[in-house]
Protein backbone atom coordinates (compact mmCIF):
# COMPACT_ATOMS: atom_id res chain seq x y z
CA UNK A 1 0.00 0.00 0.00
CA UNK A 2 1.37 3.66 -0.31
CA UNK A 3 0.27 6.90 0.52
CA UNK A 4 0.95 10.22 -1.34
CA UNK A 5 1.45 13.12 0.60
CA UNK A 6 -1.53 15.27 -0.99
CA UNK A 7 -3.85 12.18 0.24
CA UNK A 8 -4.60 10.45 3.91
CA UNK A 9 -6.20 6.94 1.96
CA UNK A 10 -4.06 4.31 1.15
CA UNK A 11 -3.51 2.93 -2.65
CA UNK A 12 -4.92 0.47 -3.48
CA UNK A 13 -8.35 0.33 -1.24
CA UNK A 14 -12.10 0.18 -1.04
CA UNK A 15 -13.50 3.66 -1.05
CA UNK A 16 -17.39 4.50 -1.09
CA UNK A 17 -18.75 6.90 -2.99
CA UNK A 18 -22.61 8.01 -2.38
CA UNK A 19 -24.50 8.91 -5.35
CA UNK A 20 -27.79 11.01 -5.45
CA UNK A 21 -30.20 11.19 -8.36
CA UNK A 22 -33.93 11.74 -9.13
CA UNK A 23 -35.61 8.23 -8.97
CA UNK A 24 -35.45 6.74 -13.05
CA UNK A 25 -35.61 3.37 -13.99
CA UNK A 26 -32.25 3.46 -15.36
CA UNK A 27 -30.20 4.90 -12.83
CA UNK A 28 -28.39 2.30 -10.85
CA UNK A 29 -26.86 1.27 -14.48
CA UNK A 30 -26.27 4.33 -15.50
CA UNK A 31 -24.41 4.87 -12.56
CA UNK A 32 -22.77 1.39 -12.92
CA UNK A 33 -21.53 1.99 -16.34
CA UNK A 34 -19.84 5.20 -15.40
CA UNK A 35 -18.06 3.60 -12.70
CA UNK A 36 -16.99 0.55 -14.42
CA UNK A 37 -15.50 2.91 -16.81
CA UNK A 38 -12.97 3.99 -13.96
CA UNK A 39 -13.04 0.53 -11.54
CA UNK A 40 -13.12 -2.90 -13.89
CA UNK A 41 -13.46 -4.78 -11.53
CA UNK A 42 -16.65 -3.11 -9.47
CA UNK A 43 -19.67 -5.33 -9.77
CA UNK A 44 -23.41 -5.24 -8.44
CA UNK A 45 -22.92 -6.87 -5.74
CA UNK A 46 -20.65 -3.58 -4.26
CA UNK A 47 -23.60 -1.10 -4.87
CA UNK A 48 -26.56 0.09 -2.14
CA UNK A 49 -29.09 1.42 -3.46
CA UNK A 50 -31.90 3.70 -0.93
CA UNK A 51 -34.85 5.43 -2.16
CA UNK A 52 -35.84 8.65 -0.47
CA UNK A 53 -39.07 8.69 1.97
CA UNK A 54 -41.24 10.01 -0.83
CA UNK A 55 -39.49 7.87 -3.29
CA UNK A 56 -38.76 11.10 -5.86
CA UNK A 57 -34.89 10.41 -5.37
CA UNK A 58 -33.09 7.42 -4.90
CA UNK A 59 -29.34 7.19 -3.21
CA UNK A 60 -26.47 4.87 -4.27
CA UNK A 61 -23.27 3.79 -2.30
CA UNK A 62 -20.97 2.29 -4.74
CA UNK A 63 -17.69 1.18 -3.46
CA UNK A 64 -14.82 1.21 -5.75
CA UNK A 65 -11.16 -0.25 -5.91
CA UNK A 66 -9.15 3.05 -5.72
CA UNK A 67 -5.51 3.02 -6.96
CA UNK A 68 -4.70 6.56 -6.87
CA UNK A 69 -6.17 9.65 -6.57
CA UNK A 70 -6.23 10.86 -9.88
CA UNK A 71 -8.69 7.55 -11.09
CA UNK A 72 -10.90 9.04 -7.93
CA UNK A 73 -10.48 12.59 -8.99
CA UNK A 74 -11.81 11.67 -12.22
CA UNK A 75 -14.79 9.30 -11.20
CA UNK A 76 -15.78 12.24 -9.26
CA UNK A 77 -16.01 14.50 -11.86
CA UNK A 78 -17.52 12.16 -14.34
CA UNK A 79 -20.21 11.19 -11.95
CA UNK A 80 -20.91 14.68 -11.06
CA UNK A 81 -20.74 15.59 -15.24
CA UNK A 82 -23.30 13.55 -15.77
CA UNK A 83 -26.99 14.58 -16.43
CA UNK A 84 -28.82 12.17 -14.17
CA UNK A 85 -26.84 13.03 -11.31
CA UNK A 86 -27.50 15.55 -8.51
CA UNK A 87 -24.78 15.17 -6.05
CA UNK A 88 -22.28 12.98 -5.21
CA UNK A 89 -20.37 12.94 -1.60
Amino acid sequence: MTTTPDSLIEYPSDFPIKVMGATHVDFAATIVDVVLEFDPTFHIGRLEERPSAKGNYTGLTVTVRATSRAQLDDLYRALSAHPMVKIVM
